[in-house]
């Protein structure tokens, strides 16, 4: 009955969970989409601590507690400029429970192997499944284990170096050993070698090893990719999370834990290509560490940056018939959100025509922008993916950067030594006018020179992003 109970609850939690990440894509089903998801996860939860094999209720009830109290304080302490590291803090979590889960399934294993038949015959739950495996399912069992190990511990320190490049407490350059990465090729060696000592009867120190070695290649595998790159690690390592938990799903032969897990290992293995390919480049080259390549000298930029005043700005928005606001990460860090969308609302209601460009790797996290403009009550249907809204680019009268960098360099197109050469981005300069709010002349998070800043059409709206829009909005009428 107990069993009946779990594998039906199972079902239910997986469906829930895929009607939970399908619901995602849109603003107005994500609300739902994640009551789907955390209804999904109780009915798991409730349906392990029943089902068979159950036990240490007390325990489990206090690990739930405090894992509820410090899930709300954390909700209600981080701002929405700190999810990406905060996403990054949580894969790390999962990778860490992949390692303690293989290490747990080790041990049980060696602990049921050593016991007689008559001793097995009483046993329950997990170390019930292992005394009925052949010795064929045996060794499956080791590898399956062998690899959650493994990556859980890659995803582990690797998103630990994330989290330290995202809050700014670990240089964003990419910086690499001596032997650059050779030294992860050959652990990664190493560690092969080892699942195979481990197959042949090698003991808990082939494990041990290659926990050491996994540790090692994803500490230095992040730290040899620059802060430019961050979404796409992020995703990445989302995507390592998710087949981390579908390998210890394996091992303890638990469905709902596989399901789960593809299902986040795939949507991040998607994630990452989709974002790899707004920036032209390769997931080998992302892997690889760095910001592009260069073939030669940049192109020199010439001209100057001519700034302009808040009743500069103000009159031109007044002239236009439509306009486009292009958000980046520097929006996230003032906290504008709020501002640009009161920005928006007074500029729709005097007859304006207004919409905003999001590129796919704007901020520093998949959907950064989207999320920031969501919490900001920003109408949905004019936010407009870069695809969809790069052609109207000449047709419109006044541009709004706030914050964005490389995403509107036009040197992606224009100068192919760049390090972002063929890079797509959003072609602002198009426009009649364009105004870009910056807090200064500095060349971004990516150190890399933006011409876009000297053309004739572009002008400087230096300061704070929340300052310099709520300076915008006694001016519109």
């Amino acid at each position: 009955m107990e069993n009946g109970f779990s594998t039906a609850a199972y079902v239910v939690a997986a469906v829930l969970f895929i009607l939970s990440l399908g619901g995602l894509s849109g603003q107005e089903s994500a609300k739902r989409a994640v009551w789907y998801g955390i209804v999904g996860m109780a009915l798991a939860v409730v349906a392990t601590l029943i089902g068979p094999g159950s036990g240490l209720w007390l325990l489990s009830v206090v690990l739930i507690a405090a894992g509820g109290i410090i899930g709300w304080f954390v909700a209600n302490r981080v701002q929405m400029t700190e999810m990406p590291q905060l996403v990054a803090a949580m894969h790390s979590l999962v990778g860490l429970a992949a390692v303690f889960v293989g290490y747990n399934a080790y041990i049980e294993a060696a602990r049921v192997g050593a016991m007689d038949e008559a001793a097995r015959a009483s046993l329950t739950g997990f170390a019930a499944i292992l005394a009925h495996k052949s010795p064929v399912e045996l060794s499956i069992l080791r590898v399956e284990l062998f690899l959650g190990v493994f990556i859980g511990a890659v995803t582990f320190t690797g998103s630990v170096v994330a989290f330290g490049k995202l809050a700014g407490k670990v240089t964003s350059k990419a910086t690499k050993l001596p032997g650059g990465h050779m030294l992860n090729a050959t652990a990664a060696i190493l560690s092969v070698l080892l699942l195979i000592a481990f197959l042949n009867g090698a003991g808990a120190w082939a494990l041990i090893a290659m926990t050491l070695l996994a540790f090692f290649i994803g500490f230095h595998l992040i730290m040899g990719i620059g802060g430019a790159d961050m979404p796409v690690v992020v995703s990445m390592l989302n995507s390592y999370s998710g087949w981390a938990a579908a390998a210890i799903g394996f091992s303890l032969g638990n469905d709902l834990l596989i399901v789960t897990g593809a299902l986040v290992g795939s949507s991040g293995a998607i994630l990452s290509y989709i974002m790899c390919k707004a920036m032209n480049r390769s997931f080998i080259s992302v892997i690889l560490g760095g910001f592009g390549n260069t073939s030669g000298p940049a192109m020199e930029v010439e001209g100057e940056q001519v700034s302009i005043d808040a009743d500069g700005v103000a009159n031109a928005l007044k002239d236009a018939d439509s306009v486009i606001i292009v958000p980046g990460y520097g929006m996230a860090v003032a906290q504008a959100q709020q501002a640009v969308s009161e920005l928006t609302r007074k500029l729709r209601a005097a007859g304006k025509e207004v919409r905003f460009a999001i590129h796919p790797v704007a901020g520093r996290l998949p959907g950064h922008m989207n999320v920031l403009l969501a919490e900001a009550k920003v109408p949905y249907d004019i936010v407009l993916e870069m695809d969809e809204i790069n052609e109207d680019f000449p047709d419109t009268d006044v541009v709004i950067v706030i914050g964005s960098n490389d995403i509107v360099n036009p040197a992606a197109q224009e100068d192919p030594n760049s390090p972002i050469a063929g890079m797509p981005v959003l072609e602002v300069w198009k426009a009649k006018q364009v105004f870009v709010s910056k807090r200064g002349q500095g060349t971004g998070y990516s150190g890399i020179e933006n011409p876009l800043f000297y053309k004739e059409n572009t002008r400087m709206f230096y300061g704070d992003a929340k300052n310099s829009v709520n300076s915008l909005l006694p001016l519109i009428d």
